[in-house]
């Protein structure tokens, strides 16, 4: 992947931003922050008498220059004219980054879900590196928890895993840091306009050289998806019937109108093994049984909120373009359409259909990924991207036209072993992301050290009760393991 850099007369580094990651800086309003963030929550060690909060900054200050996304901040362009480049930033005000809340007596679990919603509806400072954490004591539990939010034009789900390297440990004892990784030489002077004007130029002039290029490879993409089988070894006929499935409008519902910037949050914890042993008996992938999950959570949803519509709901699943190896900050993946089938009330009829839609679209998006951009000029798209996203919320279009998708779904693979911060074990990981004007639900699912972390954000006015639909899920859960216990004893019988 080339990458754009600019070295200044000042001997600063600018890094340009990608077309996809610039998209995320413009689309950003009051009502829709684009941030990214996650909730764990954690075991203090026994007899521990520290302060876990003074603990976490003292390591943050350590780890700063382990992952580039914590340095770095955003210097604008003359009159938005481009995307911003990146720049390191030297003067790292961490009593602004790490917070501290403890929360009001008792400290329930519904206290640290809405108290991380309020965060989650604050927009982030583009003045400094972009991303903040809160420590949170006063736990009923006696557990310690931290919310931690970071812009998504820094990184994606994907690199959001390999933040959490360089935050967290895989042992009680804090590794070592290198010396090298500590602070660079301060360069505190603001780029010129000479400088960005270049750094923009660079840019755009090297995206519309690789677009010439790659023209070709799309066109030649484009012919084989529309005269190939989607790589589901089915027949042409049977591959392009199944992807019609997932390309048409959904129903509207009470999730899909347009939204404020009041957030709500929900989180739910399952075993990963329980979820392995669904996929194993009904022949399905471990993406098939959250889809599924997340489909029957909707029908008990919305079966108290206005009824579940006859035309099935579709959700738009974020698919990685990152390869092997890849470990830029920055996002690498584009948005595909599934359908939920929330038309059927069997669960194992639902998924059979879902397993089939869903796998038709992945080989889809896995064929043409190669080709699937990025990255993109920017000159004039500031200008363009933000009178849209003005607009769109204001414009009455939401009301007026069916929605395209009715919830996001995100499933992000995440580490499999313990980790820990400050010597504190993580017992739970707990993803929150973005909702949009027409989408006020967003079920992003994290797996972490043997459990799947469901976290449902949620617009406030969409959705008054995100606890509704964690309960929900664990009711969902429920019947798919008891209407596949039969098959699971036949199978073990063979």
């Amino acid at each position: 992947m080339k990458r754009y850099w600019l070295i200044t007369s000042l001997g600063r580094q600018m890094k340009s931003l990608s077309g996809v990651d610039g998209a995320f800086l413009h689309l950003e309003t009051n009502e829709t922050p684009m941030h990214v963030a996650s909730l764990h929550a954690f075991d203090l060690p026994a007899g521990y008498a520290g302060d876990f909060h003074a603990d976490i900054k003292r390591q943050m200050r350590r780890r700063l220059r382990l992952a580039p996304v914590l340095t770095r901040k955003l210097a604008p362009m003359p009159l938005q004219f481009a995307n911003p480049v990146w720049i390191e930033d030297d003067e790292i005000d961490l009593d602004y980054h790490v917070q501290h809340l403890t929360l009001p007596s008792p400290g329930t679990q519904a206290q640290l879900e809405d108290g991380v919603a309020h965060m989650h509806s604050q927009l982030l400072d583009r003045s400094r590196p972009l991303w903040r954490m809160a420590v949170i004591d006063g736990l009923q539990s006696g557990q310690v928890a931290y919310y931690f939010k970071v812009h998504h034009a820094v990184l994606d789900g994907q690199a959001g895993v390999l933040l959490s390297q360089a935050l967290f440990d895989v042992t009680p004892k804090p590794r070592a840091i290198p010396r090298g990784a500590g602070p660079h030489a301060a360069h505190p002077e603001h780029p010129g306009l000479a400088e960005l004007a270049a750094a923009a130029l660079k840019h755009d002039v090297g995206q519309y050289i690789k677009l010439v290029r790659h023209l070709p490879d799309v066109a030649k993409t484009l012919v084989g998806l529309l005269g190939g089988t989607g790589g589901t070894g089915s027949t042409p006929g049977q591959a392009n019937g199944r992807l019609g499935q997932n390309f048409s409008f959904g129903p509207k519902t009470p999730l899909n109108v347009p939204i404020t910037g009041e957030r709500g949050f929900a989180a739910v914890s399952v075993p990963l093994d329980t979820l392995k042993r669904l996929a194993v008996v009904h022949e399905a992938k471990l993406n098939d049984i959250v889809l599924v999950l997340c489909s029957g959570t909707l029908r008990r949803y919305l079966a108290q909120h206005g009824g579940i519509p006859r035309k099935p709901l579709i959700a738009t699943m974020p698919v990685s373009l990152r390869q092997a190896g890849n470990t830029e900050y920055r996002t690498q993946a584009t948005l595909t359409l599934v359908n939920l089938h929330t038309q059927m009330a069997d669960p194992v009829k639902r998924l059979r259909a879902i397993r089939d839609a869903a796998g038709a679209m992945k080989a889809l998006a896995q064929r043409a990924k190669g080709v699937i951009p990025t990255d993109f000029p920017s000159i004039g798209v500031p200008w363009v991207l933000q009178g849209l996203a003005a607009l769109y919320g204001r414009s009455g279009i939401v009301e007026a036209m069916p929605p395209l998708a009715n919830v996001v779904i995100s499933n992000v693979p995440g580490p499999q072993v313990p980790l820990y911060a400050a010597g504190a074990r993580m017992t739970d990981y707990w993803p929150l992301s973005i909702v949009e004007h027409g989408i006020g639900l967003n079920i992003t699912v994290m797996s972490y050290a043997g459990t799947m972390g469901f976290g449902f954000t949620t617009a406030h006015v969409a959705v008054p009760d995100p606890r509704q639909l964690s309960a929900a899920l664990l009711q969902e859960l429920a019947d798919l393991t008891a209407r596949s216990r039969p098959a699971a004893r036949t199978s073990r019988t063979r």
